[in-house]
């Protein structure tokens, strides 16, 4: 019995010394938000990379240079997130694409949709929006992720057709400063 008692007391006073060299359990060892990953993964983007908030339903893509970060959350506030996030970068803007499917589904077959689009429409206002069909998406990804990086935050969403694309571009050059580029190059 006097063993048994010495052994948890050497444990206990143990404690601290693990701590203190690092041993975690693995309920305390905790992996960054979402929003912290992307604030790192962000500075490394540019010109014709891609950023999607996508839908629970989104698929994994097996094309190499994709890069998933599951948010855990809603899709309208990761999007708000990650149009600040993009419009503070001043190295890049967005070019915004939605699927074209979401502006035919009733209420009748989804509850909420009225609610997302209305909510969507707001926040988005002021941006150019792109509209495609859904099935153009995939072609458009498999295209960009082939030379360029992707970037998915995948969210809780589960409403369809709701995903947000954003083509990056280069916030500091615009296609007249490239045309003017090469009208002088070609003048030369």
């Amino acid at each position: 019995m006097m063993l048994k008692g010495i052994l948890k007391s050497s444990f206990i006073l143990a404690l601290p010394l693990l701590a203190a060299c690092g041993a975690t359990s693995p309920e305390s060892t905790v992996r960054p938000g979402w929003q912290q990953q992307f604030a790192e993964e962000l500075p490394l983007l540019g010109h014709r990379n891609w950023i999607i908030v996508a839908d629970k339903a989104f698929p994994e893509l097996k094309a190499e240079g994709i890069t998933y970060i599951n948010t855990g959350s809603r899709l309208l506030p990761v999007l708000k997130d990650v149009l600040a996030g993009v419009g503070a970068s001043g190295h890049v803007k967005p070019i915004l694409y939605r699927d074209q499917e979401l502006n035919y589904i009733s209420e009748s077959q989804s509850a909420g949709i009225t609610a997302f689009r209305d909510s969507a429409t707001a926040m988005l206002k002021g941006n150019n929006i792109r509209e495609m069909l859904h099935d153009s998406v995939f072609a458009k990804l498999d295209a960009a992720a082939g030379m360029f990086r992707v970037v998915v935050l995948k969210t809780d969403e589960q409403l369809p057709y709701t995903s947000v694309l954003l083509e990056l571009d280069c916030a500091y050059w615009n296609a007249e400063k490239e045309a003017a580029l090469r009208k002088a190059m070609a003048a030369k």
